[in-house]
Parts: C-alpha cells; sequence; structure tokens
C-alpha cells in the first residue's frame, strides 16, 4: 500500500495533534500555518512543514496541494479564513477535503460550499466527557448510526468472575461482547496506571477479571441496562 500524503492547514493544538498523530500511523505529512514559530514547533514531529499564507491560491499550488491524497483545514478561530481556504483548495482540484466547524451554522455553511467530511472536536468532546459523567464507567466509545455504538466499559461487579458464556449476552441483553481488553501484565509497574492489551476474539470459557474492560456493541440503551442490573 502506498504511503498517504495529507496536508494539514493549521497547527494549533488540534491541527497540531492530528499531524502528529497522522505520522505516527505512517502517512506522509506537510503542515502548513502562517506563523513560522508554529512551524518551527512541528518540523522534528513531521516529514514537511513550510510557513505561507494558505488562503493564497498560488503558494497552495507551490506546494502542489492537489498532489496531496486529502488536506485538513483545522484552522481553528478565523471562520472566514478557514472558508477560503477552503474554496482556494476546491479550486485547485484536491481530492479530499476535511474541514473543522464549530457549530452547526458554520457546518451547514461547510456543506453548501461542497464540503462532506466535517470535524466538531468541540462538540465531539462535549458530547464524550458528558456520557462519561452520566456513565462513569464507561472508558470510550464510538457512536454508529440509529443510537447503535460501540463502548468500552469497566467491568461491572457482578460479572466479575464469570464465564463469558454464562453471561450470554446477545439474549439476555441484546448486547454483542466485541472482545476484551486485558492488564498487560508483563508490562504493567505497580502504582502506576494499567496497562491493557485487546484479547482478541475471547472463548466462550474465558473468565472476566475485574481489571478487564468490556468492548460492547449494542444500542445505548442496552448497555446502559446491562450496567445498572450488573452493578
Amino acid at each position: 500500500m502506498d504511503t498517504m500524503r495529507i496536508a494539514v492547514i493549521g497547527i494549533g493544538d488540534f491541527g497540531g495533534a492530528i499531524a502528529r498523530s497522522l505520522t505516527r500511523r505512517g502517512a506522509e505529512v506537510l503542515a502548513i500555518d502562517s506563523h513560522i514559530s508554529t512551524i518551527e514547533s512541528i518540523a522534528d514531529d513531521v516529514a514537511f512543514c513550510v510557513a505561507l499564507d494558505a488562503t493564497d491560491r498560488k503558494a497552495l499550488k507551490a506546494q502542489e496541494i492537489d498532489k496531496f491524497d486529502a488536506v485538513v483545514v483545522a484552522i481553528g478561530q478565523d471562520f472566514e479564513q478557514r472558508l477560503l481556504v477552503v474554496a482556494q483548495c476546491m479550486e485547485l482540484g484536491v481530492k479530499r477535503i476535511m474541514a473543522r466547524a464549530a457549530g452547526k451554522n458554520q457546518r451547514l455553511i461547510l456543506e453548501k460550499l461542497g464540503v462532506s467530511e466535517i470535524l466538531m472536536p468541540e462538540e465531539e468532546v462535549g458530547s464524550v466527557v458528558a456520557e462519561r459523567l452520566l456513565i462513569p464507567t464507561l472508558v470510550s466509545y464510538l457512536q454508529l448510526p440509529d443510537n447503535y455504538r460501540i463502548a468500552e466499559v469497566l467491568t461491572p461487579p457482578k460479572v466479575v468472575g464469570r464465564t463469558i458464556g454464562d453471561l450470554d449476552m446477545r439474549d439476555r441483553y441484546r448486547l454483542s461482547l466485541v472482545t476484551l481488553k486485558m492488564e498487560d501484565t508483563k508490562n504493567s509497574v505497580k502504582g502506576q496506571k494499567l496497562k491493557y492489551h485487546v484479547a482478541g476474539v475471547p472463548e466462550s470459557k474465558t473468565v472476566i477479571l475485574d481489571t478487564d474492560h468490556l468492548v460492547l456493541f449494542g444500542t445505548q440503551a442496552d448497555i446502559q441496562r446491562f450496567i445498572d442490573i450488573n452493578t
């Protein structure tokens, strides 16, 4: 598989995190920002970086922005600037554009402009924080259409010591146990946060430990019901 080439425009906390994460995953990243000091701060973490005004079509064209597999427009505060950068990328024929939006109005404008992949970090983080406050045993989750989700939860007390087969997740709770995240005993250090590894496809005879995390698939209501019954 060819290495993906991705440009990230706007290297604030959000854009910088995206650029560094993409690099760790093996992508060839070009980081673009108008501030030289910002570019200098990420120079060691990405393949390429350049300080330029991304609203300038000639400057973007000089970077052959249309040759990249995708461009992420992560500019934070200035929505007008973000729109102009998106428009310039479209004019230059960029194949795939992901753009940041702050709120529904900005999302609507980006959609009208023709952007189909829109990032709303503040809203997404807010939803996750709210869910974790309401469900303290929730570690993380991925929201899917039709109110389904994949959720990683701490093992409820009444589940500890039982086997997966004994739980009968599908018939009793209308849930599927995707996998377990188990304590990595070889790499965990006493007194520090536990390290975990994915157990793969667990067998029905697998006994669930109090340190395990359950990765469940089902509706929000059924996952909540499972937690309530077994807490």
